[in-house]
């Protein structure tokens, strides 16, 4: 069992906006000679990427992006904007103390890690990510997908045909209850959150993800995220759907943590 520690400094909010994921016999914060930052799906939480710590070298600490609404922060009020969402989350990072660090977003949080990304490189650079992984999620000025409506059939309907874990949940009305009103915000904050035709570039290097079976974001529209870095861009496709990603945590950790440089990168035995 693997469990999420409060992470940040004084920034307002910070300790709640990000979760340190560990396992027994983890490091003190303290020993981490790196980092990656994990930013959760429409409706997702931190312990998205709990199964990542099983994979990950002692020097690399492993945190996530807590959004407001779910799990430990349940009774708090969802964020419906992106720039909530983004700020804060910078705001967070900027507070830590420095280290190599890489971002990694899927779905509706590659787009909060992009926007997190422009957000450190204007008012903290030192806190600027090495590197930026974006999963599954066409570039922001690209035509998407179109978004579901809010209603909760709706909603239901559309994360059953992204078929992420667990889609029986809200089969259980208590369950429903819990999930529907964070994963309704975060289809408010991508709804409201519109991409212009001449974005912001990055000067961190870009890598982007995929499933080539994605519907939503097919293999051919990952391209649009080189139009928004100066450095170095590449793609990586690989076999599955929208959540590609679930149960390829080991061939994921080793080419996010990659980026980190090669004494970070070393796994565990």
């Amino acid at each position: 069992m693997g469990n999420a520690t409060p992470a940040g400094g004084g920034a307002a909010g910070g300790p709640r906006w990000l979760k340190r994921l560990t396992v027994p016999g983890a490091p003190a914060p303290q020993a981490a000679r790196a980092r990656i930052v994990c930013l959760p799906h429409a409706g997702g939480a931190a312990n998205a990427y709990q199964s990542w710590t099983r994979h990950l070298p002692p020097a690399v600490e492993l945190l996530a992006v807590q959004y407001p609404g779910r799990q430990d922060r349940l009774s708090e009020p969802c964020s419906e904007t992106m720039e909530e969402s983004a700020g804060a989350a910078a705001a967070a990072l900027a507070e830590l103390p420095v280290l190599p660090t890489v971002v990694f977003g899927h779905s509706m949080g590659a787009l909060v890690a992009y926007e997190t990304t422009l957000r450190l490189a204007r008012h903290a650079p030192h806190a600027a990510p090495v590197h930026l992984f974006v999963s599954a999620a066409p570039a922001p000025h690209r035509d998407r997908e179109d978004l579901p409506a809010l209603d909760d059939e709706s909603l239901i309907a559309y994360s059953r045909r992204q078929g992420g874990a667990q889609p029986e949940v809200y089969d259980i009305p208590e369950l429903r209850e819990l999930l529907l009103p964070s994963l309704r915000a975060d289809f408010r904050l991508l709804t409201r959150y519109r991409g212009v035709r001449e974005p912001a570039r990055t000067d961190v290097p870009v890598t982007a993800f995929g499933g080539d079976r994605d519907a939503g974001c097919p293999p051919g529209e990952l391209a649009g995220w080189g139009e928004l870095t100066t450095a170095e861009f590449s793609t990586r496709v690989f076999p599955g759907g929208h959540f590609y990603l679930q149960g390829r945590e080991e061939q994921l950790t080793a080419l996010v943590a990659g980026a980190l440089g090669t004494g970070a990168a070393t796994p565990t035995p």
